[in-house]
């Protein structure tokens, strides 16, 4: 091992000498997104053998049973790999990586480079219903943040190779590299200028490629549109982006109240089985349900519904239109219920894929509805409405439009679709946008505010560390000091105007002394042993708590109490003081470096 730093060491500074920093993030920007089209590829292919050998050989030739049991394996196995193998919490995808950038300054640990890998193709192969961009976007990010770390990257450069990382996993799986571009930087919150477009270009470009070397021609979704847009459609989109918008609404609120109860449980092993079992009996009775759902919208796509609907347990005819509507708005109904319940149990996944499956089946319905319910004459393409409605639950369930447009104008082969896609996408968007603030992503972040946005003040509030403004150096009294220990034991020796009082028992605080405040009795030594420090002091015209406040609420108190000095507290328990003047060079200085 000591062989090799100066190895590296000596490779460190040729590179600063020879390669410019811009040129040397453009040739980490290629290398991450071939990393992170390799991550996207083997665990595409992982998932999708386990799939073909237990659904393909042991259901089809032996019982339908195994679509209870599978799930309850699959979860088992990826628990004993976290536990055993990985030794860490893999977290869900996305949204790690969004607080890793706003609080963690970009570090992702190592083991999130394999966890993922290890755990998301066992999960959704076994039959857990999520899919598998989000444990891809994991991955490249866990890479991108690493080979940053290793050659010494500023916070900036990092959250830009995270970004290249996420926009290369995104284009290795789905072949659509523009809208792994614009996902980076919607969903990333990036800032679109000349420094940052090119690295992402070349990094989702790489990605591509590695994808096409190892996968050939291969889709998730090999379709070409035939159906022309017909301007007498326009209606029907705009109603296609108010559905998109309140089954969105729904998806976000049944996804947060299940976390909600498997929170309440705090024994993993509870979450199991009890999200094991449910997701189990969910697959046994439904199971297009099973796993991503690629095949059900590819039959969907091509106009054959009946395919994926055949084996329902009520032995339904299908030849029935409106039995096959009823059918497939089941499908969008518990979808979201058998992914989150995948989620509470444990399983590692993303919602990208949930969401087109739920997408392409409520377009798919919303078309048969039109076209049989005998009230138009002019029937709308059920292909076109599969795939707009997909961008349209992308829309409003991931609050990225512009991703949803792209990626299924890119996923069809041309741009015959945009202006279909750009009324239900934006319709879809703005309206869930009014009921629900923050994507499926974001929003917990958001609630602690702690989400990075295009807002450079608020993102830089988010990146300040709280702790490292703290100033510790203020001499303390407690309630039952006199006037004259006060004088002797602090005023004395302190360079400071300010002193917290706090209880001699439990060190929480009461109060504090200013010098103005006792400047007008400190000279009179007669009420040196009559006057004690709980008479003197006031209260403090805010308290900052350490464990709830963000740097925004604090940046709020200080603005509304026109102090210069706050103190600090956890639990009530006295810390330290913030000073106006260090808070205001601390922003100062993280605003330099997150715009040099």
């Amino acid at each position: 091992m000591q062989s090799k730093r100066p190895v590296f060491k000596r490779l460190l500074i040729w590179r600063a000498k020879h390669i410019s920093h811009k040129q040397f993030v453009y040739l980490l920007s290629i290398l991450i997104g071939f990393t992170s089209g390799i991550g996207a590829v083997v665990l595409k292919n992982l998932t999708h053998y386990i799939q073909l050998l237990l659904e393909g050989r042991l259901v089809q030739y032996y019982h339908q049973a195994f679509y209870f049991l599978f799930p309850i394996i699959g979860l088992t196995l990826a628990y004993l790999i976290i536990k055993y193998v990985v030794r860490e919490k893999v977290s869900h995808g996305i949204p790690s990586t969004l607080h890793a950038i706003s609080k963690r300054k970009g570090i992702i640990k190592r083991y999130q480079m394999f966890g993922s890998i290890l755990t998301a193709p066992i999960t959704v192969g076994f039959g857990g219903s999520v899919g598998l961009e989000g444990p891809a976007v994991a991955t490249g990010a866990a890479i991108g943040s690493n080979i940053a770390r290793l050659f010494r990257m500023n916070q900036k450069t990092k959250t830009l190779l995270i970004c290249c990382a996420a926009a290369g996993a995104l284009s290795s799986i789905f072949k659509a590299p523009i809208a792994a571009i614009i996902f980076a930087i919607e969903v990333f919150s990036l800032d679109l200028t000349i420094a940052s477009m090119l690295p992402l270009l070349l990094a989702s470009l790489s990605a591509i490629i590695t994808s096409y070397f190892f996968s050939g021609n291969d889709v998730l979704l090999p379709f070409r549109i035939e159906d022309k847009f017909m301007i007498s459609d326009v209606p029907f989109y705009a109603f296609l982006g108010v559905c998109a918008a309140f089954i969105s609404i729904y998806f976000t609120e049944v996804y947060q109240r299940i976390q909600k109860r498997f929170d309440q449980l705090n024994s993993p092993i509870k979450k199991l089985l009890v999200g094991g079992i449910a997701i189990g009996i969910l697959i046994y009775f439904i199971p297009p349900l099973y796993g991503e759902g690629f095949d059900v919208m590819n039959s969907l796509i091509v106009g054959n519904p009946e395919k994926a609907l055949v084996n329902n347990f009520l032995n339904l005819d299908v030849s029935n239109i409106w039995i096959v509507i009823a059918l497939l708005a089941g499908l969008v109904f518990f979808k979201i219920i058998a992914s989150a319940l995948t989620f509470g149990a444990g399983g590692v996944g993303g919602i990208f894929g949930p969401t087109l499956f739920m997408g392409s089946i409520m377009g798919n319905c919303i078309a048969k509805i039109i076209n049989n319910c005998g009230l138009f004459s002019t029937p709308v393409s059920e292909s076109n409405f599969t795939l707009v409605g997909m961008a349209g639950l992308l829309a409003g369930v991931l609050h990225a439009p512009l991703t949803a447009i792209f990626l299924i104008a890119e996923l069809t082969g041309g741009y015959d679709l945009f202006i279909p896609l750009m009324i239900t996408a934006a319709i879809a968007f703005s309206i869930t946008k009014l009921y629900v603030p923050h994507s499926v992503y974001t929003m917990e972040l958001a609630r602690k505010g702690e989400l990075i946005t295009h807002d450079k003040d608020q993102a830089v509030l988010i990146l300040m560390d709280t702790k490292k403004v703290i100033e510790t150096n203020f001499i303390h009294v407690t309630t039952n000091m006199t006037l004259g220990d006060i004088i002797k034991k602090a005023v004395i020796k302190s360079n400071r105007n300010i002193f917290p009082v706090i209880d001699e028992e439990d060190n929480t605080l009461k109060g504090v002394i200013l010098l103005d405040d006792i400047r007008p009795i400190m000279f009179d030594q007669k009420l040196y042993d009559d006057i004690f420090a709980i008479e003197v002091m006031q209260k403090p015209p805010a308290i900052i708590d350490i464990e709830k406040d963000n740097m925004t609420v604090i940046m709020k108190k200080f603005q509304d109490s026109s102090a210069w000095n706050l103190p600090v507290v956890r639990n009530g328990i006295y810390i330290g003081f913030i000073s106006k003047s260090k808070l205001l060079t601390a922003y100062r200085q993280e605003l330099i470096n997150f715009t040099s």
